[in-house]
Parts: C-alpha cells; sequence; structure tokens
C-alpha cells in the first residue's frame, strides 16, 4: 500500500486565493446563467422561428456537446495544466454566444448551441479541477457551498432575465450578455491564475476520447427517436443503439491498453466512485434536465407569462442555496456526504410526485411549495459527487474523475431532455386534437395562448397538466432509482487538511481499507 500526501494547494495567499476564487465564480455564474436564461425564453424563441418539436434541441444540443467534450477537458487539465484549458474552454464559450445571438432559424441556433457546449463542458470540468488544486478537500467542501450563491444569484435572475430581456430587448440579448462577461473572466485569469506544469509527458488517448463521445452522442440520439425518426423504435434508432453497443465495447478495449485513458477503468473498482455516477446521473436528469419543463410546464398550465413564471423560479433557487450552504457547512465539519445524498434524492421524489397531481387551477403558491422542496433536494446533494469522487480517486486523476462526474450529470440531462420531449409529444398528440379555436396544440405560444377565449385557454391548460403528469412520473422514478444508490453509498469519511491519502495505485483510498 503506497502512502501519497496530497499536493501543495496551487495558490498560497489568502488574499489571492479568493480573487481567483471569484473568477472562477464568475464563469460558473456565466455557464449556469445560459441555462437558466434561456429556459423563460424559449417559447418566445418558439413564437418567432416555429419548430416547436425542437424545443427541446435548443438545450439538448447544448448539452450533448457539452458531454461530448468533458472526459476530453478533464485528461487535457491533468496533462497539460489547467490553466490554459480553462481559458480556451471560456473563449469558445464566448464565441459560441455572440453566434447564437447572431442566429436566423432555429437550425442554426441549434448548431451555435453546440459550439457553445464544446466551451462550457470545459469551463465546467476546469472550474471544480481548479478548486481542487486550490483547496484541501474539507475546505473545498465549505467553498463549493459558496458556489451556490452563484448559483442563487444565476438561477434568481436566469428565468426573470430571461424572461424580461426576451420581451424588452428580443431574445438575442439573452446570449449576448454572456459576452461581456467571458471577456472580464479570461482577463482575470490570465493575470491571476498560475500556471502548475504536470510532471508527466502528455500522451492524448484520441482513440478513447473519439469513442467515448461517439457513445454519448448514440444513446442521447437513440432516446430522442421519436422526435427525429417518429418511433422510438425505428430501423434507424436500433442502429445508433448498435453503433453506441458497438463503441462503447470498443472504448472498454482501448481504454485498458491506453497509456493515458481518458478515463481510467481502475476508478470503476471503487463501488464508491460508480455510485457516484449513478446519482450524479440521475442528479443531472431531475435537475438541469426539468429546467426548461418546469418553465413551459408554468406557462402553459398556470398561464404565467415568462416573467411571471421565472419568478417561480427564485423559490427552487432559493430551496436550491439553503440546501447546498448548509450540506456544504456540515460537510465540512464532518466529513460525512452520504446523509445528504440520501436526503437529497427523497425530496426530489416526494416533489416529483406531488407536482405530478398538479391541474390547472391549483393554487400558486402549492406549485411554488413544492418547487422550493424540490430545489432543497437538489441542493442538498449539489456538491456530493464531485467531492466524494475527488476524495475516492488518486491526485493524478483528479481531472478525470471530476470529469467523469459532470460527464455523468450533463449526459443524464441531455438523456432525459430527450425522454421529457417524448413524452410531452405523445400525450399532447392524444389529447390535443379537439380544443376548439386550436389548430395544433404543438404550435402554441405562451401570447398566442393569452389570446384564445376562456374555455379553450382552460382547456389547453388541463391538456398540457394531462400530459406533464407522467412526465414527473418518470422523473419520481429518476430520483428513487438515485435513492437507491446514495443508500448503497459506504460511509466514507473525507481527511482533514495535511492528512495523508491511502491507497493503491488508481485505485481509490476506499477501496483499499
Amino acid at each position: 500500500m503506497d502512502m501519497q500526501l496530497a499536493p501543495a494547494p496551487l495558490v498560497t495567499d489568502p488574499r489571492r486565493r479568493l480573487i481567483l476564487f471569484f473568477f472562477l465564480m464568475t464563469a460558473m455564474f456565466m455557464a449556469t446563467l445560459d441555462n437558466q436564461i434561456v429556459s423563460t425564453a424559449l417559447p418566445t424563441i418558439v413564437g418567432e422561428f416555429g419548430h416547436l418539436d425542437r424545443f427541446g434541441w435548443v438545450g439538448s444540443a447544448y448539452l450533448l456537446a457539452l458531454s461530448a467534450v468533458m472526459p476530453l477537458y478533464g485528461k487535457l487539465g491533468d496533462l497539460f495544466g489547467r490553466k490554459y484549458v480553462m481559458m480556451t474552454a471560456i473563449a469558445i464559450f464566448t464565441v459560441g454566444s455572440t453566434v447564437c445571438g447572431l442566429a436566423v432559424s432555429m437550425n442554426t441556433l441549434i448548431a451555435a448551441r453546440v459550439l457553445q457546449g464544446f466551451g462550457g463542458g470545459g469551463i465546467m470540468v476546469s472550474i471544480f479541477a481548479v478548486n481542487a488544486d486550490l483547496f484541501e478537500p474539507r475546505e473545498r467542501a465549505r467553498y463549493q457551498s459558496y458556489s451556490s450563491l452563484v448559483l442563487m444569484a444565476s438561477g434568481a435572475i436566469g428565468p426573470v432575465l430571461g424572461g424580461t430581456m426576451s420581451d424588452l430587448f428580443g431574445w438575442r440579448s439573452i446570449f449576448l450578455v454572456n459576452v461581456p462577461i467571458g471577456f472580464i473572466v479570461l482577463t482575470g485569469l490570465a493575470f491571476m491564475l498560475p500556471y502548475r506544469k504536470p510532471h508527466r509527458r502528455p500522451k492524448i488517448d484520441y482513440a478513447g476520447a473519439l469513442l467515448l463521445a461517439l457513445t454519448t452522442t448514440s444513446i442521447v440520439l437513440a432516446t430522442d427517436s421519436s422526435e427525429l425518426f417518429g418511433a422510438l423504435i425505428s430501423p434507424q434508432s436500433i442502429g445508433i443503439a448498435a453503433v453506441g453497443v458497438i463503441c462503447a465495447i470498443a472504448w472498454v478495449f482501448v481504454e485498458r491498453r491506453a497509456p493515458e485513458p481518458i478515463v481510467p477503468l481502475p476508478l470503476f473498482r471503487n463501488s464508491t466512485f460508480s455510485l457516484l455516477l449513478v446519482i450524479s446521473i440521475m442528479g443531472g436528469a431531475i435537475a438541469i434536465g426539468m429546467v426548461n419543463y418546469l418553465a413551459l410546464f408554468l406557462q402553459t398550465t398556470t398561464g404565467l407569462s415568462p416573467s411571471g413564471a421565472g419568478l417561480l423560479f427564485i423559490l427552487l433557487t432559493g430551496g436550491l442555496v439553503c440546501g447546498s450552504l448548509n450540506a456544504g457547512r456540515i460537510i465540512s465539519k464532518t466529513g460525512r456526504y452520504k446523509p445528504f445524498a440520501i436526503a437529497s434524492m427523497t425530496c426530489s421524489a416526494i416533489a416529483f410526485a406531488l407536482i405530478s397531481q398538479v391541474h390547472a387551477g391549483t393554487p400558486i403558491a402549492f406549485i411554488g411549495a413544492i418547487m422550493l422542496l424540490h430545489g432543497i433536494g437538489i441542493g442538498l446533494a449539489q456538491q456530493v459527487p464531485v467531492i466524494g469522487v475527488q476524495n475516492a480517486a488518486p491526485a493524478r486523476d483528479v481531472g478525470v474523475a471530476t470529469g467523469s462526474v459532470t460527464l455523468s450529470r450533463m449526459g443524464g440531462a441531455s438523456i432525459a431532455i430527450s425522454i421529457y420531449g417524448a413524452i410531452i409529444a405523445s400525450q399532447l398528440g392524444r389529447l390535443g386534437s379537439s380544443i376548439s379555436g386550436v389548430a395544433n396544440l404543438e404550435e402554441l405560444t405562451p401570447k398566442m395562448m393569452a389570446a384564445l377565449p376562456e374555455a379553450s385557454r382552460q382547456a389547453v391548460a388541463n391538456a398540457y397538466a394531462s400530459a406533464f403528469s407522467p412526465l414527473f412520473m418518470t422523473s419520481c422514478g429518476i430520483a428513487l432509482i438515485g435513492l437507491v444508490a446514495a443508500i448503497m453509498l459506504k460511509p466514507v469519511q473525507l481527511p482533514r487538511a495535511g492528512e495523508h491519502k491511502t491507497g493503491r495505485t488508481n485505485v481509490a483510498p476506499e477501496a483499499a481499507e
């Protein structure tokens, strides 16, 4: 059994560390604001470009690209150092935001979102990996809880800002707002973040990166077959699924022989690492994947305006912050994270079971209370998978482990968006064909809905409420799967600052106990 001492913090000056942490949180604000700000503006975008059938792809395209490149960014950071890898990701994201703001059709917007995702993947992985370089494990838990303040700001401001800006300045402004933020963060990191050169020679596993990206893409496309090919089971979807299976098998063989694998397979021998990946997948599905559909649900079932629906998201974000801040402080003191994973999935399962029973005319206060409960659930385990795998992985693979968790979270969100879209499309196809004054329910935007007679508007609201009920029950089932994985976690305790991290080569410490 080898004894490893965790590497010294990248920056020892506390003031400089705080300034760097501020720039990292600004980058996180930019990335999370983008995800939140788009949600309430999407119906307005559909109103200009049409193609409600591609509603989910504005979010899915971003998450798909983001998921495909995350493992590569994690490995590049481990091999070449985090500074320039992160700066490159921010530059790509900023350019992608500019192109999104200049889009001329739904197709070009979706393509621009792919470019944006290529940068967003690097931002999300690099932020957590740089945090691992800056702070000791327990101190890291406290500082990552502070990131909830950023999530609160972006989550509270995002939906309201998205609805308000799309009403006042047009929806393009919601993308262009990222440009000045990107330049500020790039400048700050260029001058403040030290460059730590890794001690090993770079050997990039291009074959592994390509095969993993193809596997992830195949999974998302297969789950979106109902929209792409008209049916979930079709010759095209079966072919895509087959390609995904072949790529996954080939990826395993390649990773076994690669000198610097994208994801070292020995990590999966540790049950803590594997279970945290499952929790991360389920968490992404019920948190990130649900944002756009919650916004659509609020605007169609309750009749709220984009900005009014955005105000309700303040409750969700407030719950997220309360849960995350308290969880971060307690984890920092006790070193225990398993109880928070269990509590998180329990809260979300209860919230989705309740909201599945909501119908048109349900008091807004009741819906707000459910969103608050769901927000608390998300917040309690917001940082658990990242902290857990960073502690489980050897120091040399922290970037890879972080990228794997972030990939699984975003991959879960992307797959869930496709599944949710298929559920809504199939339900609306059956429910919305006989409403007076509505030719096609799926092409009905909030402004068009507001202009309908009261009876037709009520019928549309009831149709959407009935369509969303099976979607929310599906999310409840996803949360229960995450709950089972959380219960199966080992009661690991994080080491204190200066403690030795023990473990075999490429095997997590807990696995060696």
